[in-house]
């Protein structure tokens, strides 16, 4: 229901305002004009104790006692009063409300305690809300303002999505200067209901919604914001500025991985890995938003600029440089045509200078030469006023062929006063216009990681890969001894139990044996051989360096007895408390080409995550470290060290030796896994993983344990891909059935199944007579998250190649406790057991997923699912709609 009453809100039949005051200047006044003024004025009605007329029409003193009932409630009252008003609402079958009201939670204690308050009362009718404390929404598409702002921005396909009151106006602003279309203007306020992944759930389901813009100070649900920032970032792109870039919680962490994984860290890997595209400041906010209100994302990093200006070229090349683009290679049969169009003073390279002469019929020429050319990516236009050129008319002539297009294509009109002709023309036939060169370039920046990002979505990490073994119960075993302690606290494993544990993964280590007393150390290293290092071993000395608590080079007995007595002297010196267990021992490695440090911990917001880069003493000086989140599999784990200095280090640099990459892609897969098994694990350090003749091995390692209820895959924030519903079936008149979640790589066969399908069994599954898949509804079928969505299919086995047989899904509503069914079966397989076979798998995932009821609506002619519906023991009873039914299941 939770889409359907947002359907509600934004498409709303009648609208009633309370708090329609007429006192001059109230925001209720401004709400009135605003929609009677738009094409509502029969269909808003007035809610204003003491006032009988409001703007001309009659105001009622309470929803009962209105005339009319209404879909949408604008609140714009004193907070205190709204408790009351939405239990009026509730009362009156109102299914949303947009609340003004602030004093909220934003003021303390007791403003918090109304906002519970409000939601109690809303819970009990399902009533959705928006707000408290925001300016309301706009559909241009709609001539809907139901907000306190007077103007209404140009019709659009971009939907804009804001916390903040300031960052809309100031958008809004921006729109109507720059001809800025927009299908949704929504300010969200402090979510007390409706959030960000509601609203991403419901923006993906609208088919003329090309493109999202993401204003964010806080986040809550995180977890239903990844999950629908997941399935809708693959047909969309999203854009988002997320302000409040904090470091606090970095200081208190006990681990270099705690110290260097700060939480605006998390929040950039998080959006990436849900293939959203970030930005960092309201200027490239802002770019970023005429850009995708104007232009579709670039396929590739490959950009082509053409300037009448050499200057703004090299500017321009610069930024390509410094953003990781690339200035596109010209064909030969580019250059060919080029050179027949241009003067031969031309720059015979691209940058394209076309000359400081060059008018508006040679910027034509030109860009239709670069139309025609398949190495581009997209094309940046730079107009510089000389005596020759005039950016007005070269707009004029440009204009419609510019935007007509298939990758971006961007313009920066240089200059004040005299261009500002140029930019309008440009902005009124849809193209994007900019300032400078670095600014232009940035836009296209972050379109190319969006479609970059897009392609992490395409991976789905299996969780056995089966190239290691896993001893998952040794691992219990040390972490259970570790929650045994009875104090309560956050426990350490030892080094020496920090690498059983990595090794019973698959993780390199150093060898490494613990010695109590200076006596057991000498029989130890006479065991091991020489040279050896030494450290302190005390679970309340976390950095040993700092403790003075390393000897290195150790290459006889007389050392090791120096060594134990100069370490744990220091160690007490520094901490007089500290409990010492004695010392450690293994073996030295000499001559390492790299020091990395490799490392997790659990964010309180996205669980764990895994981190990469520069290692040793200076690993916070040094700050050269990426983020991911598991679970990892080869690709991610390449992608998570890419962007790192260590990573080009290990591909080989001057004088030294290109790593293997294999293993270190390994190493970081097992550490997910490690992850993925055990929430208890709270922080984690390989500090340093040395490198030498180009493999890995941590040489230092540190685990802290923590008690949890979570149970694994619940702390995941990216739920891995369930291989428990994989499973063999009885043969089917004699054709094996393989059951199994679905995959990014079953489009093909998903469209097979589809064109297999008769007429009327496409009708049955989609009501509707859908002749093909689209290329952006074959992506949400296919690449799923299957944390709120689960899609099983039945696959044949008995042919050279896998046949689709049929697939069964439910994708679980916003508060988890719902789902809803569906079910489409090849029509050779109709009949046979296959789509029950399929339900009865899929209604088991939902059980394991807390799902508590599901439903699916079948057409009354489709006796064959009514039928699968009743043998289930679904309940049938009469659908919403003329000739539907309703079916429905408790699991």
């Amino acid at each position: 229901m939770g889409l359907y009453h947002l359907n509600k809100i934004f498409e709303p039949n009648s609208i009633a305002v309370i708090g329609a005051s007429e006192t001059q200047g109230s925001i209720g006044r401004v709400l009135m004009a605003n929609l009677t003024q738009n094409g509502y004025a029969g269909r808003v009605i007035p809610i204003n104790p003491g006032y009988s007329q409001v703007a001309g029409i009659t105001a009622y003193p309470s929803l009962s006692e209105a005339d009319q009932a209404a879909d949408l409630a604008v609140i714009a009252t004193p907070i205190s009063t709204v408790p009351g008003i939405v239990r009026e609402c509730v009362e009156a079958g109102v299914s949303g409300a947009v609340i003004i009201s602030a004093g909220g939670k934003e003021t303390g204690k007791k403003g918090e305690d109304l906002e519970q308050e409000i939601g109690h009362e809303a819970k009990k009718g399902g009533l959705r809300i928006i707000g408290p404390n925001c300016m309301g929404f706009i559909r241009p598409d709609r001539n809907l303002n139901a907000s306190f702002t007077a103007h209404m921005p140009p019709k659009g396909n971009t939907a804009f999505i804001s916390q903040s009151g300031a960052i809309c106006s100031a958008m809004l602003d921006l729109s109507l200067k720059e001809n800025m279309g927009f299908r949704y203007f929504i300010s969200i306020g402090s979510m007390l209901d409706v959030d960000f992944g509601d609203l991403i759930d419901y923006l993906g389901n609208d088919s003329q919604v090309t493109s999202i813009l993401l204003y964010i100070e806080s986040l809550t649900e995180i977890k239903k914001f990844m999950s629908a920032a997941r399935e809708v970032s693959r047909v969309k792109p999203i854009v988002v500025l997320k302000a409040g870039r904090s470091e606090a919680g970095a200081r208190a962490a006990a681990s270099h991985t705690g110290a260097l994984a700060g939480e605006d860290q998390v929040y950039e890997a998080a959006f990436r890995r849900a293939g959203l595209a970030r930005v960092l400041t309201l200027e490239d906010f802002f770019d970023c938003a005429e850009l995708l209100a104007k232009q579709s994302p670039p396929s590739g990093r490959h950009l082509v600029v053409v300037t009448n200006a050499g200057g703004p070229g090299v500017m321009a090349a610069d930024a390509l440089t410094e953003y990781g683009l690339k200035l596109s290679p010209l064909s030969d049969d580019t250059l060919s045509a080029l050179n027949d169009t241009l003067p031969p003073h031309w720059s015979h390279g691209n940058p394209i200078d076309i000359l400081g002469d060059a008018t508006p019929e040679r910027y034509a020429r030109v860009t239709e030469v670069c139309f025609e050319a398949e190495e581009i990516d997209g094309m940046l236009l730079i107009v510089n006023p000389q005596a020759m050129t005039d950016p007005a008319d070269v707009a004029r002539a440009l204009g419609q062929d510019l935007k007509r297009k298939s990758y971006p294509v961007f313009t920066v009109i240089m200059g004040g006063r005299e261009v500002e002709e140029a930019r309008q023309i440009l902005n009124h036939k849809g193209v994007p216009t900019y300032d400078t060169p670095e600014r232009a370039v940035r836009a296209f920046s972050v379109m190319y990681d969006y479609a970059r990002n897009l392609n992490l979505l395409q991976e789905i990490p299996s969780r056995f890969p089966q190239e290691v073994e896993e001893d998952e119960d040794q691992v219990r075993q040390l972490v259970r001894k570790a929650l045994d302690q009875k104090d309560g606290r956050k426990e350490f494993l030892s080094e020496v139990e920090s690498k059983q544990l990595l090794a019973a993964y698959g993780i390199p280590v150093n060898p490494t044996v613990a010695a109590g007393s200076e006596e057991e150390a000498q029989q130890v290293a006479e065991n091991m051989g020489y040279p050896l290092v030494m450290k302190i071993l005390s679970p309340d000395i976390s950095h040993k360096t700092e403790a003075d608590g390393i000897r290195t080079d150790l290459k006889n007995q007389q050392d090791i007895v120096e060594a134990y007595q100069q370490v744990t002297a220091a160690a007490r010196e520094y901490d007089a408390g500290a409990e010492i267990q004695g010392v450690s021992l293994q073996p030295m490695i000499q001559d390492a080409n790299v020091e990395l440090l490799i490392g997790a911990k659990q964010d309180p917001n996205f669980g764990p995550v895994v981190l990469f880069g520069m290692g040793g003493i200076f690993a916070e000086v040094l700050g050269d470290r990426n983020i991911g989140l598991p679970p990892l599999n080869r690709t991610l784990a390449r992608r998570l060290m890419e962007p790192t200095k260590a990573y080009t280090l290990l591909t080989g640099y001057r004088n030294m030796p290109k790593a293997d990459l294999d293993y270190f892609e390994l190493l970081l897969v097992c550490l997910s896994h490690i992850l993925v098994d055990f929430p208890e694990i709270a922080e984690l350090d390989m500090n340093p993983v040395m490198v030498k003749n180009g493999r890995p091995v941590a040489v230092d390692a540190r685990v802290m344990i923590q008690r949890t209820r979570t149970q694994p895959p619940h702390h995941l924030i990216i739920r891995p891909y369930p291989e428990q519903y994989e499973s063999e079936e009885a043969p089917v008149e004699g054709e094996s059935i393989f059951i199994r979640p679905i995959k990014p790589e079953d489009a093909p066969m998903l469209v097979d199944l589809f064109e297999n399908l008769s007429a009327k069994s496409r009708y049955h599954r989609f009501f509707s007579p859908l002749k093909s898949l689209s290329s952006d509804l074959l992506i949400r079928l296919t690449q799923i998250d299957y944390d709120r969505h689960i899609a099983l299919v039945a696959l044949s086995r008995n042919q050279e190649e896998e046949r689709m047989l049929g697939v069964a899904r439910v994708i679980i509503g916003p508060d988890r406790d719902d789902a809803e069914f569906s079910v489409a079966v090849g029509d050779p397989w109709q009949g046979k057991g296959v789509g029950m076979k399929l339900l009865e798998r899929v209604l088991d995932a939902g059980r394991d997923y807390g799902v508590q009821t599901v439903y699916g609506i079948v057409l009354a002619e489709n006796r064959n699912m009514l039928n699968l519906g009743r043998e289930l023991g679904f309940q049938v009873s009469q659908g919403e709609e003329a000739g539907s039914f309703h079916l429905s299941i408790r699991l």
